[in-house]
């Protein structure tokens, strides 16, 4: 079964380049896409990295529906533990009252106080698993320990500067039911009516993402909101994340059956070997988000080549390198559909990440020919 394909970009910062083109590039890019017939462009919420301008996503997302005319625009993900219910509603709401119609409202529970976050990746589990597997074609690589990088005194600095102080992020699920209320017009305070304006009555489809079994995927099945699950930055999890989801859906006046987007990381050339050349510095970029510094800008071929290199670089990222589907449209529409074949999703998320933004848009062109052909 082909279903719809539409994008994740997080404007990324190319080596030599500035945060300025970057955000040229989304909106130039999400113009493309809408011509290629993807069906949503999606940007995602980053602070702290030299590589990713994707730090405001309600900003950039005026900018991207300003120019484009059809194609849905939306957050994958708003961060919440960074913002209040009002003030995302309001936001969102902004944006619906000018571009009414074409607004998908993302969250993800991001943003947990730093204590709670180590708290919760020390609380007893189970043994993690050691190994792959293959699942119906797709690898499920062992899952990455975010322990440490969570722990470490750079997360706690970023974390404290993205709250006020004395701050409390209350609850996720709190969250999205305040902002679903003050969607709906039927939020209350203290026996006080309070309305959003603008963001009440706003037309805009929302949306849970997640990367694991736990609450994100709760949430979204139990209120029968569509859930996006997380391939390509944790691929281990994907398929717990979407039995989790499915498992807690109730039908809602938004859906009466579970519906799912996977996302997966993709570089596609007209050959294998030009493909793989493009994608050469995915690993450098992942180690550099992984070890805590935040992404750099992306390096060129060459750059990633003359990097020093280890045996613990490359087990740091061997899972993201691992599924990163890279090749040509043919290869990587195949891979895709095993994707979407394993997980049963109802439509998939493409990121694409090369130094040059041609490179970037021709990847999505012949993937988008691929796969409507």
């Amino acid at each position: 079964m082909t279903v719809p394909l539409s994008i994740l970009d997080l404007a990324p910062i190319s080596s030599g380049s500035d945060a300025g083109q970057a955000l040229r590039n989304t909106v130039d890019l999400a113009r493309r896409a809408e011509r290629f017939g993807y069906h949503r462009y999606w940007v995602a919420e980053h602070h702290f990295a030299d590589g990713v301008a994707s730090a405001a996503p309600a900003v950039l997302i005026g900018l991207i529906l300003a120019g484009t005319d059809r194609i849905r625009v939306g957050s994958g993900a708003v961060q919440v533990g960074h913002q209040t219910a009002l003030s995302i509603v309001e936001s969102f709401g902004l944006l619906d009252a000018v571009h009414p119609g074409r607004l998908d409202l993302g969250l993800g529970r991001s943003g947990q106080r730093r204590a709670e976050a180590v708290a919760a990746l020390a609380a007893p589990r189970p043994a993690p698993r050691t190994g792959s597997q293959v699942v119906d074609g797709l690898l499920i690589p062992p899952p990455f320990d975010f322990s440490k990088l969570v722990a470490s005194p750079r997360w706690g600095a970023y974390a404290a500067l993205l709250q006020q102080p004395e701050a409390v992020s209350p609850d996720f699920a709190e969250v999205v039911d305040d902002i679903r209320a003050l969607i709906a017009g039927t939020y209350a305070r203290d026996g006080v009516d309070v309305h959003a304006t603008p963001g009440e009555g706003a037309k805009v489809e929302l949306w849970i993402l997640g990367s694991s079994a736990g609450q994100s995927a709760t949430v979204a099945g139990e209120r029968g909101l569509p859930f996006a699950a997380n391939y390509h930055v944790s691929p281990a999890t994907v398929l717990e994340a979407v039995e989790a989801y499915r498992a807690a859906f109730r039908p809602s006046e938004v859906l009466d059956h579970p519906y799912v987007l996977v996302s997966a990381d993709v570089v596609v050339a007209p050959t294998t070997a030009e493909a793989r050349h493009l994608a050469s510095g995915y690993g450098l970029w992942v180690h550099s988000i992984r070890t805590g510094r935040g992404a750099i800008p992306f390096p060129t071929p060459a750059e990633a080549a003359a990097a020093p290199w280890t045996a613990e670089d490359q087990a740091l990222v061997q899972d993201r390198l691992d599924t990163q589907f890279v090749g040509t449209p043919a290869e990587v529409a195949a891979q895709l559909h095993t994707l979407q074949r394993a997980t049963s999703a109802d439509e998939l998320l493409v990121t694409t990440i090369t130094h040059d933004h041609t490179d970037r848009v021709r990847s999505f062109a012949l993937l988008a020919e691929e796969w409507h052909a």
